[in-house]
């Protein structure tokens, strides 16, 4: 039977992405009333089938980055692991060109619409590598991540926040959302729903799993 839900969650994906985020996002969320759909690039495919980093879990992807509405999400979020530097991936790069990989050609719009306060944008772990691909992005905004890619943000002109002899765990920046890394998943989640739910629901009809 249909079930309504508060809204979508768009969460981009690809190879080797982080499995605990995975399971925790299909878990969390859909309890909390809101559909997790997950979208990648597809090359022309009309799926594609992606592994996590421990090789236990896979996710088909249906989703087209290129052909979804942002508006039809309630949030967006960027899963960890080494996923978004694959799609940050050009085939054709040329000398002062922007990158211009489809997923990143998304973010832009993604980030348009969440700075005017209709969206959200989380981002876990290494996940900010898809920010790093244009300056433009993250230039002056204050985040965390992890420390393995403290130096890439930094350059990408991202303002570090950090607690104690680490990067915080969580952080909110107007709205963007970022996490630490997985072993904070639980607090980055109950930030992001906190976020999420001071937009306007888009309430949708979805199909329950027989």
């Amino acid at each position: 039977m249909p079930v309504n839900t508060k809204g979508k969650i768009g969460v981009l994906v690809e190879e080797h992405f982080d499995e605990t985020e995975y399971k925790r996002f299909n878990e969390f969320f859909p309890q909390h009333g809101y559909e997790v759909e997950y979208i990648s690039h597809l090359w022309g495919q009309e799926s594609l089938t992606f592994k996590g980093n421990d090789h236990e879990d896979e996710v088909t992807v249906t989703v087209e980055v290129n052909d979804i509405q942002i508006a039809d999400y309630q949030g967006l979020i960027l899963i960890g692991g080494y996923a978004m530097d694959r799609l940050r991936y050009q085939p054709n790069p040329k000398p002062g060109q922007p990158n211009n990989a489809p997923a990143v050609e998304f973010l832009r719009q993604a980030v348009i619409e969440m700075d005017a306060g209709k969206l959200k944008i989380g981002t876990i772990c290494h996940s900010l590598w898809l920010f790093c691909a244009d300056k433009k992005l993250l230039n002056g905004r204050q985040v965390t991540c992890a420390h393995n890619i403290i130096c890439d943000v930094e350059n990408a002109g991202g303002v570090i926040v950090y607690e104690d002899d680490e990067t915080i765990s969580n952080y909110v920046d107007g709205g963007l959302v970022t996490g630490r890394h997985p072993g904070v998943v639980e607090e980055f989640m109950q930030v992001f729903l906190s976020q999420i739910e001071t937009i306007k629901p888009k309430s949708t009809t979805v199909s329950s799993v027989k």
